[in-house]
């Protein structure tokens, strides 16, 4: 210890936050100083996360130069490294995002697919929008069924698409 202060990060982190929250509690600090403060612990939290390092490279864009674009890419690698170990984890969360998109966008599909064929008892069929005979037409609820079919389909073509663009 140096100037009583413990040696590791996290024990001089607890110990200043125990310093905050006492000062806190004695309330002489006004409400506008302590959001203040509060924003300023929120952005450095959210400035030390490990996503905020790839969220600075979407920055380069295709309507620069292919100049620009080596010089502002070589600028954002030096003041935010990357290794393989951090770009191998991104890119497993980004796969593991597609594939529960995929997997949701199924689901919708097979749910809405069968809530249209599978017959469903009288006081669940609301209004009937279309008859095709005296007893059979498109109910409200085939509407509402073709809605997931469509959405489901629309989440797989888009995990599909980003999928073939990354």
């Amino acid at each position: 210890m140096k100037n009583n202060l413990p040696d590791n990060d996290e024990a001089l982190l607890n110990i200043k936050a125990d310093e905050l929250i006492q000062l806190l509690k004695k309330g002489s600090i006004d409400k506008e100083h302590i959001k203040a403060v509060q924003q300023k612990i929120n952005n450095a939290v959210d400035n030390n996360s490990g996503s905020q390092k790839f969220d600075a490279f979407s920055v380069l864009n295709q309507e620069q130069s292919r100049l620009d674009m080596v010089t502002n890419l070589e600028l954002l690698l030096t003041q935010h490294p990357v290794d393989s170990r951090e770009s191998k984890k991104y890119l497993l969360h980004e796969k593991l995002k597609r594939i529960v998109l995929i997997g949701i966008s199924v689901t919708m599909i097979v749910l809405g697919l069968a809530m249209i064929i599978m017959p469903a008892p009288p006081y669940f069929e609301m209004f009937t929008i279309f008859y095709f005979s005296k007893d059979d037409g498109i109910t409200l609820m085939d509407v509402i069924s073709v809605l997931i079919v469509l959405t489901g389909v629309y989440l797989f073509i888009n995990a599909i698409l980003r999928k073939i663009n990354s």
